[in-house]
């Protein structure tokens, strides 16, 4: 089982943003664990989403030598792409596709023509690195939005995908919660359909039902799951109230508990929960409090 740990994910819809010394030492803790990969950062508006404005700088900080875990970050554009594609530490690219109309205007300002434009474009520079590209559908298991959603759009959505190139396709539900039965569909109609096509599963979830939902999952074939240290995180651009992520303390759990193959380092997988509080705690300003101090 594959699980990728996303930093990015859990920061960029924080009210603060984290100090880049502190956010560069966190990350630099993950890629020690040993996650299949570490989604490290995005390159998207410092304006809409300043959480992510240094991630840059941190890539430039980040001591790779060692590390075994892939290293993928987030583009929104051709340009964000161009930018990663340079750097040869980054091992993927990613970027969030959706079968939502309402999602792509509101997440990417862009229409479905102008989305998938943008994916040939990255998966042309990606066959030009060398890099591997993740294509993300977002709300692949629903519309909130009052678009139309079914499984055959999903799958004629894939298929378009499949022929520019994609191979690795996370599903994601991103502001609605999904159960079992829904994911078990899905997957047991996707997989077969598309056997070449490597589908992930990166659920938003109040991490109530999340048990259930992962093993819907794997028991259809998927093996690739997206989670975050302590359930942080979400969208803040789909116009819905966000749910959270699916924690990586849970999907670690699941795997000891099926004895499925995961090869973390343990001890800095307990280093790496140690700093998630510390790390995502609200920096005080005293300019803001009132002081008894004489």
């Amino acid at each position: 089982m594959k699980i990728i740990e996303s930093p990015r994910e859990g920061m960029q819809n924080l009210h603060f943003t984290i100090p880049t010394v502190k956010k560069l030492s966190y990350i630099q803790q993950i890629l020690k664990v040993g996650f299949d990969t570490v989604e490290v950062g995005s390159i998207v508006s410092p304006k809409l989403i300043p959480q992510m404005a240094d991630t840059m700088e941190i890539l430039k900080q980040i001591d790779f030598s060692g590390i075994r875990s892939n290293r993928m970050v987030l583009v929104v554009n051709k340009k964000g792409a161009e930018l990663i594609s340079e750097v040869k530490e980054i091992t993927h690219i990613s970027y969030p596709h959706s079968i939502s109309p309402t999602f792509l205007k509101k997440n990417l300002n862009a229409t479905t023509e102008q989305s998938l434009e943008t994916v040939s474009e990255i998966a042309n520079l990606c066959q030009k690195t060398g890099k591997q590209l993740v294509i993300y559908i977002s709300m692949a298991f629903g519309n909130p939005y009052g678009d139309p959603w079914s499984t055959e759009i999903l799958a004629e959505s894939i298929s378009v995908l499949k022929k520019i190139g994609v191979r690795v396709i996370p599903l994601s539900n991103v502001a609605i919660e999904i159960d079992d039965d829904l994911i078990r569909k899905i997957f047991s109609t996707l997989i077969p359909e598309f056997p070449s096509t490597e589908f992930g599963l990166h659920l938003h979830t109040t991490n109530k039902n999340w048990k259930e939902n992962v093993i819907a999952a794997y028991e259809k074939g998927c093996r690739r799951f997206d989670s975050v240290m302590n359930g942080f995180g979400g969208c803040p651009m789909t116009g819905k109230e966000m749910l959270g992520n699916l924690k990586t303390e849970n999907l670690v759990a699941f795997a000891g508990e099926y004895r499925l193959s995961v090869n973390l380092d343990r001890n800095a997988l307990t280093k790496t929960l140690e700093l998630v509080s510390p790390t995502f705690m609200e920096p005080v300003s005293f300019s803001n409090h009132s002081s008894n101090i004489q």
